[in-house]
């Protein structure tokens, strides 16, 4: 190939920076916020942190079901917006909002009635003296008030990714920054105690999260009803309660794999966490702080993706085909070169990283040991993901929902349970192998982009 189709010009850098900076900041300090938790918590003790981390990655999976939800009228939303057609946006916002408030439903109403049985998919004792029960009590405690960020929560979303399907990026990000300096605050003042406030340990963090997202639900709904100039759609969100069919119809059939795609994949990613919690609750603690980490440096290509949804999507719609290809590539080949520069990084970080928890030496090492092993593989990552945004921007979802969720439930998690359940495997050299298994998405990935099936403009008609 030549490789001078794989570098944009100035103009193409500059736009897909304007598009990718926000995203990318807000990411950077969301999640930095997230690893001052995790370090917050981790000096309380380990089975604290343990039991915030099991809680974690139940509520990873709500967040990425209203990703998955949201994500089928957005495809519309870019569409619609690169097209003009103001009332399809609204339309598409206003279906955005009924599927965020039943995903709230379906999820308080599992969490509140199965919580302990979740719960205790992930205790295994190791040998390490860590107290089990002491873990699920914590981890209780936490669940019960973190049960009130999932309303603001899947409504921010609901807004946020409207905002910037539309070109609206600074927003939201600036939403997100004041919220998780709301949430560092809250979070040395209720974890430890400060300024007079009681110490309330994992309770304490749980309370400091949910007046971040009431926060940050705030700002960003009263800024797009109070301005409205050049986003004519937020005058027609509720004008009417009413989806068109024609929409309803092919949202549900072109979203209904993307929904099922974020539920099938984070629930993939939690089975394969508790296949890693078989090796014991150390275990548990180090994949809490290398999954933790590894969010900060992922940043880069869940940045990359955002703007491939974006720019692409809005060619897409505009009905600039050709276009749509040629920068799609250029993102793509962007996107690793990033990956790469920040995988480098990670991997020279990795060993120091963990020495700020208050935690075992043996929790040490072993978080150490999966931040290298999750730097090798960030370019790798990075292509994946590009390819994933890419094939669902042009309406293939069920590729998309074969390529990503299907690929997990057949492929990582039998492999991940059977070195689990079935071999005395080391936990480093059993994690590596899970993760290798991914370079047959890369190949995959790879062809399905070349073979440009996703290039189709949706809202022509």
């Amino acid at each position: 190939m030549d490789l001078r189709k794989l570098i944009g010009n100035r103009a193409f850098y500059r736009r897909m920076l304007s598009v990718m900076i926000p995203v990318l900041i807000q990411n950077v300090i969301t999640n930095f916020v997230n690893l001052l938790d995790n370090v917050m918590v981790g000096q309380v003790g380990t089975e604290q942190m343990a039991g915030v981390a099991i809680i974690n990655q139940l509520i990873f999976v709500f967040s990425l079901c209203v990703f998955g939800a949201l994500a089928g009228p957005g495809i519309f939303t870019a569409q619609y917006f690169g097209k003009g057609d103001d009332k399809g946006v609204s339309d598409t916002f206003r279906f955005k909002l009924y599927l965020a408030f039943a995903a709230v439903v379906v999820f308080i109403t599992a969490l509140s009635v199965k919580g302990d049985t979740f719960i205790s998919l992930f205790l295994h004792d190791d040998g390490e003296g860590l107290d089990l029960a002491a873990t699920a009590g914590f981890a209780r405690d936490y669940l019960k008030v973190m049960l009130f960020q999932l309303p603001p929560f899947a409504l921010v979303q609901a807004y946020a990714s409207t905002l910037r399907e539309t070109g609206e990026t600074v927003v939201p990000m600036k939403a997100g920054i004041a919220a998780v300096l709301i949430n560092v605050f809250f979070n040395w003042v209720l974890i430890f105690g400060k300024l007079g406030a009681p110490a309330l340990g994992v309770v304490g963090a749980a309370i400091a999260t949910v007046i971040a997202r009431v926060a940050e639900c705030a700002i960003v709904v009263i800024w797009t009803h109070t301005h409205t100039d050049g986003r004519g759609y937020v005058k027609h969100i509720f004008s009417t309660f009413a989806i068109p069919s024609s929409l309803l119809r092919s949202v549900v059939i072109m979203g209904t794999p993307l929904l099922l795609n974020e539920f099938l994949w984070s629930f993939g990613m939690t089975m394969l966490q508790q296949c890693y919690s078989v090796r014991g609750l150390s275990v548990v603690s180090a994949i809490s702080i290398s999954s933790t980490v590894s969010n900060l440096f992922f940043c880069a290509f869940f940045a990359m993706g955002s703007t491939v949804s974006i720019m692409i999507g809005q060619l897409l719609g505009a009905g600039e085909l050709e276009r749509a290809v040629d920068e799609d590539r250029k993102l793509i080949a962007f996107g690793v070169a990033l990956c790469t520069a920040v995988g480098a990084v990670m991997y020279l970080v990795a060993p120091l990283i963990p020495e700020f928890y208050n935690t075992t030496d043996t929790v040490k090492a072993l978080a150490g040991s999966f931040l290298r092993i999750v730097a090798i593989m960030m370019p790798l990552h990075g292509f994946m993901n590009a390819c994933y945004f890419t094939l669902r921007c042009g309406g293939k979802t069920l590729i998309t929902f074969l390529f990503d969720s299907a690929f997990v439930w057949v492929v990582n998690v039998p492999t991940a349970y059977c070195l689990a359940h079935y071999t005395g495997m080391a936990i480093v050299p059993f994690y590596l192998i899970v993760q290798l298994t991914d370079l047959i998405k890369v190949f995959s990935g790879f062809y399905l982009v070349r073979s440009k099936k996703w290039v189709n403009n949706l809202v022509s008609e």
